[in-house]
């Protein structure tokens, strides 16, 4: 087990760690990456950026790309289990834009699990879930 030195450790070591600055692309895991590749595209409307084959697409969200794969190339680990909470992605939107978000879904068919609120935490909020069940959130600063 690999030991975890404190922050101001690694800090003041120069650590080359400390040299990532960005989160570039995230990579989901799909169990149906045909629905996935659906509900990306047609219902969140990202650019599709490239697909690299029939396992491997990507869409350009802003300056971050979300890839959509499925296992077995390089990790053959088993998916969690269906209904198990894995993983939460959140979009970033204007504060006039969540409600209007909610809405877009909805028509779209897909169900909001909470609708849009403004959050202690300075958030005004909007979740759901993609068909993979991976809790989604848009949300604006306040």
């Amino acid at each position: 087990m690999p030991t975890i030195t404190s922050f101001s450790n690694a800090q003041s070591h120069g650590d080359p760690l400390r040299a990532i600055r960005h989160l570039d692309y995230t990579v989901i895991f799909a169990r149906d990456l045909t629905a996935m590749h659906r509900f990306y595209q047609a219902v969140m409307g990202f650019e599709l950026q490239r697909t690299l084959g029939p396992s491997w697409i990507e869409f350009r969200i802003g300056a971050s790309v979300l890839a959509l794969t499925q296992r077995g190339a390089l990790f053959d680990d088993p998916s969690p289990p269906t209904g198990a909470l894995s993983l939460q992605l959140a979009f970033r939107v204007a504060p006039k834009e969540v409600d209007a978000c909610a809405e877009s879904l909805r028509a779209k068919g897909v169900e909001i699990l909470f609708e849009p609120k403004d959050q202690p935490w300075g958030h005004r909020t909007v979740f759901f879930r993609d068909p993979d069940g991976n809790v989604l959130e848009i949300y604006a600063e306040l």
